[in-house]
């Protein structure tokens, strides 16, 4: 390697030093607290991620759309979701060749996050429709032009909107439907405000709903409530080792705005956490009645329902099965089951986050994708970082000023993890070298 190259890396390490970041995962019955940082690869550092050893990422494609959620065909064809059309086109099948992904075809003039292939469709969804679409034997869409409608009417207002997706396997389709406020107040965000007694948008917002995979035009009415309390999830995935439904909700924002007389700016900054949860029918989690405080480990009484930022929450709602650092936004899970990784990945989860905006003073955080171990369909051990650096530097991280946030996860047929990035349009590969 010539001495200009040499230079040319050096420089590049020096920019990029890395941040110590207070971690939490849930070791039950209590949560852990460690520090973690990932381990430093020169080849990756060129191409702009920090992985851990062996590891390395390749840009796959650029400059998309606002590419959110993605599914990988057994053939290795791409699909991924934009949050909004492009040239009338919301979603676009991909094909690798010699190291870069190629724009096939594209189809479904709607925005929207939520994609998922089943049983020979694949399932996508608008922020208030779901559709399907059948396959070939090649799981290339048939006919792109006419998709049947699956379910209709989903509430869109004016945050939360999106519609992430996952299907079980009998038959069952699970749709997010974000609540539109913050703490359910009577006056949303505004000082002062309590909470609305009963929180009534939770019968049909807060919350995820089932509905029948095969069953065309349907609406509330048809679906299940199949757990609330549950403010906004954009991240969630069927685990199939314990055959259950997790889910990572978005915590809720500004305590020290809306109570300043019981939360100081830099409490208001690291809590609440941001939460995993792995669900069953009629579960509750508990939002917007409660939060999860990240140093007291438990659920603490919301301000806007009598809290005081150290009253114990109803014991009745759910726990988390996992936590972490306030206000990172996960965007997408993934259950690992490949066999191209480590045999430490193999069922456990990964985790995008998308990344803060609401931490000040405390530095922004968040823009990686990370790691959380796994035993027999449990979260066990802490979490790790696992790729680093989607922000271009810790600097760009600490002001919330980041080049690309991850959001979307799949895996590859090879045993690859695909990460997608809705600030600038890319999508990345992730390999491992034995």
């Amino acid at each position: 390697m010539n001495n200009i190259k040499i230079e040319a890396m050096k420089n590049l390490l020096s920019h990029l030093t890395l941040t110590v970041v207070v971690l939490f995962s849930l070791a039950a019955p209590s949560l852990a607290q460690t520090s973690v940082k990932p381990k430093l690869n020169l080849a990756d550092e060129i191409e702009g991620l920090v992985l851990p050893a062996k590891f390395k990422a390749t840009v796959l494609a650029e400059n998309l759309g606002k590419t959110r959620h993605i599914v990988i065909t057994p053939q290795g064809g791409i699909y991924v979701r934009l949050a909004k059309p492009v040239n009338n086109r919301g979603t676009l099948f991909l094909q690798e060749n010699k190291g870069k992904a190629i724009v096939k075809t594209g189809f479904g003039n709607y925005g929207g996050t939520g994609i998922y292939i089943k049983d020979g469709y694949l399932y996508s969804s608008s922020n208030q429709e779901v559709f399907r679409y059948k396959l070939n034997a090649k799981n290339e869409v048939i006919n792109p032009d006419a998709p049947e409608k699956i379910v209709t009417g989903l509430i869109e207002r004016w945050q939360h909107e999106t519609k992430s997706l996952v299907l079980d396997n009998e038959g069952n389709i699970y749709v997010n439907v974000g609540a539109w406020l913050n703490s359910c107040q009577e006056k949303d965000r505004q000082r002062g405000s309590m909470g609305i007694a009963g929180c009534p948008m939770l019968d049909s917002a807060g919350g995820i709903w089932m509905f029948k995979a095969d069953k065309l035009n349907q609406t509330y009415g048809d679906g299940v409530r199949y757990a609330t309390g549950l403010r906004n999830v954009v991240g969630l995935d069927w685990n199939q080792q314990n055959n259950q439904l997790f889910v990572m909700q978005h915590g809720r924002d500004q305590l020290h705005d809306i109570f300043p007389d019981l939360y100081s700016v830099q409490q208001s900054a690291l809590n609440p956490a941001e939460c995993m949860f792995a669900l069953k029918k009629d579960d509750n989690a508990g939002w917007p009645y409660l939060y999860y405080d990240v140093a007291q480990h438990k659920n603490i009484l919301a301000p806007e329902y009598g809290g005081d930022g150290k009253i114990a929450a109803d014991p009745k709602y759910l726990e988390p099965a996992a936590a972490y650092p306030a206000h990172m936004a996960p965007n997408g899970l993934l259950f690992y089951t490949g066999n191209q990784f480590p045999e430490k990945y193999k069922n456990g989860a990964f985790i995008a986050f998308h990344g803060s905006w609401n931490r000040s003073p405390e530095p922004q955080a968040g823009y990686f994708v990370v790691f959380q171990p796994f035993k027999d369909g449990k979260p066990s051990g802490d979490w790790e970082v696992f790729a680093d650096n989607f922000s271009g530097s810790p600097q760009k991280t600490a002001s919330g000023r980041a080049d690309h946030r991850p959001c979307g996860l799949a895996q590859g047929p090879d045993g690859s993890l695909y990460v997608t990035d809705d600030s600038k349009g890319s999508i990345y590969k992730i390999t491992y070298n034995k």
